[in-house]
């Protein structure tokens, strides 16, 4: 009875992973403005769903992470959903505290930016399958903004 289980299992597996998913990836990570208590980026991410019907977006999960430690996280509950047969971009706002990143002074030295590493979970409905996950991580350095720019975006 196991074997058949086993079995029954690998032919599910098997045929799901031939199953067509929607594809993402972050194309943008940028300075968006300045508030009394966090610097906020944004992140945009574009996601592909290769079906002819809309697929609601369950949530979008994100954290961004600078010299190998968690600086922000958060989520956003029902963002929406994705477009059928097409691309949706989607903005992901990331606010990161004040005082995380005046303990990350070490990283950004004389030139300005912060490494980071922003992973995301986008987490949707897919028919017949249930709640999918599509994993997300992105790599870049981004700038920390200047007197000017804290002035100018608020």
């Amino acid at each position: 009875m196991a074997q058949l289980m086993d079995k029954a299992k690998n032919f599910v597996s098997e045929k799901l992973s031939d199953v067509a998913k929607p594809e993402a990836h972050v194309s943008d990570v940028d300075f968006k403005r300045v508030s009394k208590d966090h610097i906020e980026y944004l992140a945009k991410v574009s996601v592909n769903n290769p079906y002819s019907a809309s697929i609601p977006i369950c949530e979008i999960k994100y954290s961004f992470k600078s010299a190998s430690r968690e600086v922000a996280s958060g989520r956003i509950p029902d963002p929406g959903s994705l477009k059928g047969k097409g691309t949706t971009m989607l903005d992901v706002p990331v606010k990161v505290p004040y005082n995380v990143l005046m303990s990350l002074a070490k990283d950004i030295g004389a030139d300005w930016d912060i490494d980071y590493t922003l992973d995301i979970g986008l987490v949707i409905d897919l028919p017949a399958i249930g709640n999918f996950t599509i994993p997300l991580s992105h790599t870049g350095e981004v700038k920390l903004p200047s007197i000017s720019n804290m002035f100018s975006h608020q």
